[in-house]
């Protein structure tokens, strides 16, 4: 699928010469099916998603089916994707899911910790407390082991029950994360209510509690039409790793008022207009994302994937 030279390359004073996409679609978009993908259509997804230049594409959850069983196949799965030249991160819960992760060669591991009380409860049983204290010996064994630790919080802008989270609530789990020994933290908008401002004094408190920012990951939600403009924020400050999901998939089955991800291809758009280097072939990307609508039997909702397709037809 062509752009035709579109968009047209405007620098921005100050912003990162090159961007890292951390794709979640195969993980964070496909766990909120109501139907679950077949494992071979799931494979076949994320190849796609590397040929299109994607190198960091996450692949699945070791969770217990009963909780997320749309990934229940990531025994399946994994060892059909291990042979690709990309980073393939999996999402574990506890010590089980990290070695049975470990067992199959996964080198890039991510845990799921929560900023709020109501979301720990709902999404992981525990309280703050109780989940830190259950990562904490699954980030030393994976450390251990030579892996590349990844960090989740969620609810870092606003949580369905609660309201607004302060920040330094948020801080005090990141920094926990870091503590740890987290290599990288993955700021999550779980409901899409944060502006760019917002941001920027999270990520200024991060900053100023020791967290660098080379070690942020930004993870927005569009529920609110902002997380190209959080996107923007972000990249203002400094931040180079930005969490997007292709065609716009997913949103979060602990929280209705989630809808989807931050879609790769607005992403791209919006950082190749910038001349911001991703290595991502746009046409390819989203070319994907319809082949991928296609198996949903549902439109793609990411706004360039819907420009570009009805463009070529």
């Amino acid at each position: 699928m062509s752009t035709d030279g579109l968009p047209m390359v405007v620098p921005a004073q100050d912003l990162p010469a090159r961007v890292r996409i951390h794709e979640v679609g195969a993980r964070d978009g496909l766990q909120n099916e109501k139907a679950s993908v077949p494992t071979e259509v799931k494979a076949e997804f994320i190849r796609r998603l590397a040929d299109a230049g994607l190198t960091t594409i996450e692949a699945t959850s070791f969770v217990h089916p009963k909780w997320v069983p749309q990934l229940a196949d990531a025994e399946q799965l994994f060892p059909l994707v291990g042979d690709l030249d990309a980073e393939l991160p999996v999402l574990v819960p506890n010590q089980r899911g990290l070695e049975r992760a470990l067992a199959l060669g996964a080198r890039r591991i991510a845990v799921f910790a929560s900023a709020t009380e109501s979301f720990a409860k709902a999404n992981l049983n525990r309280t703050v407390d109780e989940s830190l204290a259950v990562f904490e010996p699954v980030v030393r064994q994976a450390k251990d082991a030579g892996a590349h630790v990844r960090g989740y919080v969620s609810m870092c802008f606003g949580d369905p029950w609660e309201g607004a989270v302060p920040l330094h609530q948020v801080a005090r789990v990141c920094t926990a994360l870091r503590d740890m020994g987290c290599d990288e933290l993955s700021l999550g908008d779980t409901i899409g209510v944060a502006t760019p401002g917002h941001v920027l004094e999270l990520l200024a408190l991060l900053n100023e509690k020791g967290v660098p920012t080379n070690t942020i990951g930004v993870h927005f939600h569009d529920t609110y039409g902002q997380a190209l403009a959080n996107t923007y924020a972000a990249l203002e400050h400094g931040v180079t790793t930005v969490d997007a999901s292709a065609g716009g998939l997913g949103g979060c089955p602990y929280a209705k008022s989630a809808t989807g991800n931050l879609a790769t291809e607005d992403l791209v758009w919006m950082l190749h207009g910038l001349g911001i280097e991703t290595g991502v072939d746009l046409g390819r990307l989203t070319a994907t994302s319809v082949w991928m609508a296609e198996q949903l039997g549902r439109p793609s909702p990411s706004r360039t994937v819907r420009a570009l397709s009805h463009k070529d037809q």
